[in-house]
């Protein structure tokens, strides 16, 4: 086990005038599981390979332990890297692939043999030690992949999209294997993904990055109900975050015929507009004449019990709107409808930057372990 810290590390590219990472100051408890979460080329990745030490450092430092790596050789760093490619040797058996690296380390063939049927045991592939990988499921293909690192008893492990080869339900069942497999080891992970949903499911802290620079760092449901900005609020959440236009006046913002009272001083200086955010489950229903926002129904994505209404202001056809509603009674597409935000549960951005201005939404507590 062992802390990571980033320290103002930056990588720029030959060639490239904007860093693939720019800065980056970040610190990884002791047995944390950390999530590096963004879109295509926001230098998730690029973060990732920096530490395993596949990557140069351009600027800055990196630091396990408080030893710094920054120009360590990846051999010398302590750490095991699971990939979205499993590269298993296809004429090894399970148990010559998970032990493979031991066996090049030159470790005693009978403490080979004990890690491999520990790591085995933990990952459920007792079973399998004896068979090829292509007699494996892709999904205990992974887990190869998996024990193979976790053999090596390493102070980090790193994990670079390792589950977008899955299809759908298996990777819904293969990330809660690795969620629960890196509790039970309690060993540093940082995880690296695009997808939010195996970011707000499986990470102890998230960290949402945007074009080489990082937005907001904490735990899922302060990330999901605290969004530092913009960006945050729209990345996290499926489906995301409704950000409209909100009008300021005299006394705070309005939102079609409903008005929220903010503070004048946190609107000084925001504009004649900010982004007024809120979430699909908290718009309701309301039969109320003239109240909220007047929608058009476009489509209602019925998931059982419970349904997503997709809609366009009637002056706006090209804002689309969504609100959760009940998948069994909800209304139909060409209807029209009034929506109406809880007034608890909404936030304010700066149209400008992007930077949030003003929440009703109380953080999220944090309970004494």
């Amino acid at each position: 086990m062992a802390t990571v810290t980033f320290k103002s590390t930056t990588r720029v590219y030959p060639g490239q005038d904007h860093p693939a990472l720019n800065h980056l100051d970040l610190e990884i408890d002791d047995g944390e599981f950390l999530v590096l979460v963004g879109p295509s080329g926001c230098g998730k990745s690029t973060t990732l390979r920096m530490l395993a030490g596949l990557e140069e450092v351009s600027e800055g430092k990196i630091l396990i332990d408080g030893r710094d790596i920054t120009t360590l050789s990846p051999r010398d760093r302590d750490i095991a890297m699971v990939f979205q490619n499993y590269a298993l040797y296809p004429h090894m058996t399970v148990a010559e692939n998970m032990g493979f690296a031991l066996k090049m380390a030159k470790v005693p063939k009978q403490e080979r043999e004990r890690r491999v049927r520990e790591a085995a045991r933990l990952l459920d592939l007792e079973p399998y030690l004896d068979r090829r990988p292509k007699a494996l499921s892709g999904g205990q293909r992974q887990r190869v992949a998996m024990g193979r690192a976790v053999v090596r008893e390493p102070k980090v492990f790193l994990m670079d999209e390792p589950l977008s080869n899955l299809d759908a339900k298996l990777r819904v069942q293969t990330r809660t294997q690795i969620a629960q497999l890196q509790r039970r080891l309690n060993v540093t992970t940082v995880y690296v993904t695009h997808d939010q949903t195996e970011a707000l499911t499986m990470g102890d802290r998230i960290a949402v990055l945007k074009d080489g620079d990082l937005q907001q760092v904490g735990t899922p449901r302060e990330l999901y109900e605290t969004p530092a900005n913009e960006f945050v609020a729209g990345f996290l959440g499926s489906p995301s975050m409704n950000l409209l236009e909100g009008v300021v006046d005299e006394s705070g913002v309005r939102l079609g015929t409903r008005h929220l009272d903010v503070p004048s001083e946190i609107l000084i200086g925001a504009g004649p507009t900010v982004t007024f955010g809120v979430r699909p489950e908290d718009l309701y229903l309301s039969d109320t004449p003239g109240e909220g926002l007047k929608l058009k129904v476009d489509m209602v994505e019925e998931l059982g019990a419970d349904g997503y209404l997709f809609g366009h202001p009637i002056d706006q056809p090209k804002t689309t709107v969504v609100a959760r509603v009940d998948g069994r009674e909800h209304p139909m597409p060409g209807d029209i409808v009034r929506v109406v935000p809880k007034p608890n549960r909404v936030h304010l951005f700066d149209r400008a930057t992007g930077g949030r201005l003003y929440s009703t939404v109380t953080a999220p507590v944090r309970l004494p372990s």
